[in-house]
């Protein structure tokens, strides 16, 4: 005769970034029944800032599952409870009542006090406004178990303060279904595409989200669609994930939810532009010799065998040098404290069109970097965004942005702030314009910058000096040593 403790863990979201308030759940991994291991990823959600896997802090069985795919939830609500054993061994299974020894019927035990919950496994738990309803809790029980084989007694489930929701069990693949991992199973589900017709290129058979997104573009080709704009640069060269329709009316209105990324842009963009007097000011630049510097730099590969070299590398590096002229434009707003902050590094955030939406990671300390090291961070940063990985940590503490309009062909346009940022910088397209050149009208790759600037802390003169100074580097780029 053996003596078995049981209760019940309940794992909530947690805030995955800093100061996040809800979640969409976007994958499950496990179902109820499921044995679990501490620290084994349970579910992928989707937050403002990335999508993030969530592993459980415990082991046990999987006991319920309170929110379907697609759900969103806030953050500090249970997801997922799990049945764990106490002190002395794994869980059993219970026997029959008809099997159970009549002399040692079960007895009620007081609970076994809660362990702390482990925090070091995620960003922690942030904080909640407002009264957050909480689920009841199971209380300890000791089970005496007669046969350890016989089959498990079903627990019932703890009443919930939220709506019922059936439990959801993670797609798998079986049988002659396509190899996929959850997040391209549900991206082909939203474009309405068959996975077992994409051709998969990944490893061991695997279909990839480029593979969908490929096979997306065939279909759209097919039959006839409107083509999509070409780019030249790899920060923008993903298509945008199609968003999920709610409802279309009888005269054509589409309805599409406002979550994830979108709403957080949404909001981080009517923030900024009520709160931060923008200033935008334009320049048309020669930048024949920054394209030839870019060719050569190419061809040379003295970057480095593996470095991808841009306009967008020499851009970045001109607009770094311009901050080191002129430190106040990297600044921040200090409201509480009534401050002006200057930075002491340079955070250089990269706009980024990605399947989840426009997102803006940043290279930490950007301003030491080397144009080789810069070339490698700049790389890392588009491969990690365009595979949908960039954390949360890659967003945050920006200080200045740059926004590559011209990859889709556009001259110019006035660039919102990042909430927070003094400044942020358009790049627009490259193009060969009539252009006077030593005193003759000669064909010239010309570009439009454009540089916002919060006013409250950036005047007429400083902006003006910062975008001058970006405009000659890239007019004489044999000027970034000299100045650098």
């Amino acid at each position: 005769m053996t003596t078995e403790v049981r209760s019940l863990r309940e794992f909530k979201m947690p805030d995955v970034g800093e100061g996040l308030t809800e979640a969409e759940i976007l994958s499950w991994y496990v179902k109820p029944g499921d044995t679990v291991t501490d620290g084994q990823v349970v579910c992928e959600v989707e937050t403002a800032k990335a999508a993030v896997e969530l592993p459980i802090p415990f082991n046990g069985v999987v006991e319920q599952l309170f929110f379907p795919e697609g759900a969103t939830v806030d953050v500090g609500t249970v997801i997922i409870s799990v049945a764990v054993a106490g002190e002395g061994g794994a869980p059993a299974p219970a026997a029959p009542a008809a099997q159970a020894a009549p002399a040692a019927p079960a007895a009620e035990v007081p609970a076994a006090p809660a362990e702390p919950e482990r925090r070091e496994v995620l960003v922690g738990y942030g904080p909640r406004t407002g009264t957050a309803q909480r689920r009841a809790r199971r209380t300890t029980t000791t089970t005496v178990v007669a046969a350890p084989a016989a089959p498990a007694a079903p627990v019932a489930p703890a009443p919930a303060v939220a709506p019922a929701v059936a439990p959801v069990v993670a797609e798998q693949p079986a049988g002659d279904r396509p190899l996929a991992k959850p997040p391209v199973r549900k991206l082909a589900k939203d474009l309405g595409i068959d996975l077992r017709a994409v051709t998969p290129t990944g490893r061991d058979g695997v279909v990839t989200r480029e593979d969908v997104h490929a096979h997306a573009s065939a279909l759209a080709a097919a039959a006839s669609a409107p083509a999509a704009v070409a780019v030249a640069e790899p920060v923008a060269a993903e298509p945008v994930e199609a968003p999920a329709v709610v409802s279309r009316s009888a005269a054509g209105d589409v309805r599409v939810p406002i979550k994830g990324v979108r709403k957080a842009t949404a909001q981080a963009m009517v923030a900024s532009a009520f709160t931060a007097p923008h200033v935008t000011e334009f320049v048309q630049v020669d930048v024949t010799r920054t394209m030839k510097f870019v060719r050569r730099l190419k061809e040379s590969g003295e970057l480095g065998r593996d470095v991808r070299v841009s306009p967008l590398l020499i851009v970045a590096k001109a607009l770094l040098t311009a901050i080191k002229r002129h430190p106040e434009i990297n600044a921040q707003w200090d409201e509480a404290a009534q401050e002006i902050v200057i930075k002491g590094q340079v955070n250089l955030g990269i706009a980024a069109a990605t399947p989840r939406g426009l997102i803006v990671p940043n290279i930490k300390d950007a301003g030491a970097k080397t144009l080789s090291g810069l070339a490698t961070s700049l790389g890392e940063l588009v491969d990690t965004a365009r595979q949908g990985k960039t954390s949360p940590a890659d967003m945050q503490g920006g200080t200045v942005t740059i926004t590559n309009v011209g990859v889709f062909g556009v001259d110019t346009g006035t660039p919102i702030l990042n909430r927070g940022e003094a400044a942020i910088l358009a790049f627009g397209a490259v193009r060969e314009l009539p252009w006077v050149h030593k005193g003759k009208v000669v064909p010239r790759q010309v570009t439009t910058l454009a540089l916002s600037f919060d006013h409250r802390l950036v005047d007429g003169e400083l902006g003006s000096r910062v975008l001058a100074d970006v405009a000659a580097l890239l007019e004489q780029p044999k000027r970034l040593i000299t100045w650098g």
